[in-house]
């Protein structure tokens, strides 16, 4: 589509904007667009609508069809309410449940997402005010609700909001009801959006699903009596002014710890984050005042979550006395093998258990189950997908943790997205254990890697912005499909995964295998002789794509961390550099 046409078609459909269908404020916020000399905030503002992606519904607030407003969450909560009618038309009531984090407009949206789904006879369960996401999960298995939305960004800029959904299982929508969704949003006009549905049908929910919620965190515990002898470890929490801070702490202290030291600035509740450029806690940035409480008080561990708290970084003093932060790879690491080892020893393995993780994660997780004769799973990124594992073997095979990383994990199936709640609590825990063996955190991570084998993992991401930069992203998938690098890093390529063919081709031998996943998806990997592991994919949230690189090294004892670290690192800079990254 040319310039031009693309401009007579943005401004078409905001012209529509301008009728009195939508309040007074979005009509001016759009004539403004419609009259300003440069038109690329018209062009971003409607030259899409949003979709559902690997997080749901997420954009820049403000109005447009491609923004996040009360009237393209209202059509989402519209198409959802339709749907859901469709496949539960035989129930007598159908239930939803409804949570919101801090950001600006999120209760604003909440509440008409609530009115909605009331307007079109639907039960509505509403928390009181922000909530973790994990809960929100909870919250619709336990009661029995058919669908559930939170609104939050995750850890986007504070200009972003959005909107996930979740099934009757507590997941995040997966196929086929993620496109039929969609597709019904898609025949949704403004009109046909029912707002302001009846009071008696909404229901106000808030410390008493707490208390439920914080007892079934409770059973994620292994080693309670670990935890009774070292209940005073220093722990530094920060919620970064987000929805941990109503759970998260008494979470860590249903296990047992007393001495919890909070971050008082990033306690204050704030969709404008005012001590971070960005709620993530995967940022240093973002864990700056966190450490910084840390190295006052010497703690022994540092954790954070992102806005809706389902993200968890943690930070661990190593053998020089530096506060640094672990990455998701390694936070999955320290999981798994807390969990495998510790149902071992207490002799709680039947042999149906199993494992989850995505195929960008690193390969660690599935040596950890191999050696220790537990099933794992490959699965996309987004815990929709490990929630889909666990729904297809349910009463068969017994779900024990996985995870991704980009710093979430699910240590139990009661969530069924990442729970940074459950996951605090039982880093927490896990701190003790290594402590009780005579080792800091940090200690037992080089321990498993001197185990399980060494690799070292980096994230490196392209933003690229607007309808320009989504074109730009799809040319870079092409290229890279069309012409495969046949050497990294000085090792050849042997097999190249493409998850948007679900072929998987061994460039050696020339041998070509299907990949078992039951969809298709834009995903690029890359394996090379030497145990290098490159994988690329479009961002499913945010205007990104992300390189993911994994790369073996030796290490031979504690001492020599920092060398293979160096080397390590040294390693996947100059593949960037090769890629031109």
């Amino acid at each position: 589509m040319g310039k031009n046409e693309l401009l007579r078609e943005v401004t078409q459909k905001a012209n529509e904007w301008l009728s009195e269908v939508y309040n007074s404020e979005t009509r001016n916020d759009v004539q403004r667009m419609l009259d300003s000399e440069d038109k690329s905030e018209l062009i971003d503002s409607f030259y899409k609508q949003l979709e559902f992606g690997t997080g749901g519904l997420r954009g820049i607030m403000g109005a447009g069809t491609n923004r996040m407003n009360i009237y393209t969450a209202g059509a989402a909560t519209q198409g959802l309410s339709n749907y859901l009618k469709q496949n539960f038309s035989d129930l007598p009531e159908i239930k939803v449940a409804i949570g919101f984090d801090c950001r600006n407009n999120s209760h604003l949206f909440a509440e008409t997402c609530a009115g909605i789904f009331a307007a079109n006879g639907i039960k509505v369960y509403l928390f009181e005010s922000l909530r973790p996401t994990p809960e929100l999960s909870f919250v619709i298995r336990e009661f029995n609700c058919q669908s559930g939305i939170i609104l939050t960004a995750s850890h986007n800029p504070k200009e972003y909001n959005g909107y996930k959904a979740y099934w009757d299982d507590g997941s995040q929508i997966v196929a086929p009801h993620d496109v039929n969704i969609v597709n019904e949003v898609k025949t949704i006009t403004p009109e046909d959006i029912k707002f302001d549905g009846p009071n008696e049908l909404i229901t106000i929910i808030g410390e008493e699903v707490d208390r439920m919620f914080l007892e079934k965190v409770k059973t994620v515990s292994l080693s309670p009596d670990v935890v009774q002898k070292h209940k005073d470890i220093k722990i530094v929490y920060t919620p970064i002014h987000g929805t941990g801070v109503k759970l998260i702490p008494d979470a860590i202290k249903a296990f047992g710890f007393t001495n919890i030291f909070n971050v008082p600035e990033q306690d204050v509740v704030s969709g404008e984050f005012p001590t971070v450029i960005s709620p993530n806690p995967e940022e240093v940035a973002a864990m700056k005042m966190a450490i910084e409480k840390a190295e006052l008080v010497d703690a022994d561990l540092v954790m954070a979550s992102d806005p809706d708290a389902d993200r968890i970084g943690v930070a661990v003093k190593n053998d020089k006395g530096n506060y640094i932060i672990i990455n998701g790879n390694q936070t999955a690491l320290l999981f798994i093998y807390y969990i495998i080892t510790k149902m071992k020893e207490s002799r709680m393995m039947k042999g149906n258990e199993f494992i989850v993780k995505t195929i960008v994660s690193t390969e660690l997780i599935a040596e950890i189950a191999r050696k220790n004769d537990v099933e794992y799973f490959d699965v996309y990124t987004g815990f929709n997908f490990i929630a889909e594992v666990i729904r297809e073997n349910e009463g068969i095979k017994k779900y024990i943790g996985g995870g991704e990383e980009s710093f979430g994990f699910m240590p139990a199936d009661f969530v069924r997205d990442k729970d940074a709640v459950s996951s605090c609590a039982l880093m927490a825990e896990i701190t003790a254990w290594a402590i009780d063996q005579g080792k800091t955190l940090y200690e037992l991570l080089q321990d498993i890697y001197l185990e399980y084998g060494y690799s070292k993992e980096k994230m490196k991401y392209v933003v690229r912005e607007g309808k320009s930069g989504a074109d730009e992203i799809l040319q870079i998938m092409a290229n890279l499909r069309s012409n495969p690098p046949s050497e990294i890093g000085g090792s050849l390529l042997e097999v190249v995964k493409d998850y948007s063919t679900l072929k998987e081709k061994n460039l050696l031998t020339g041998s070509e295998i299907e990949i078992n996943q039951k969809t298709n998806s834009n995903v690029l990997q890359f394996f090379m002789q030497d145990g290098t592991k490159i994988s690329v994919r479009p961002s499913g949230t945010e205007p990104k794509i992300k390189f993911y690189f994994e790369v073996k090294g030796e290490l031979i004892s504690r001492v020599q961390f920092d060398e293979a670290e160096q080397k390590a690192e040294k390693k996947i800079d100059a593949i960037m550099d090769e890629l031109g990254l």
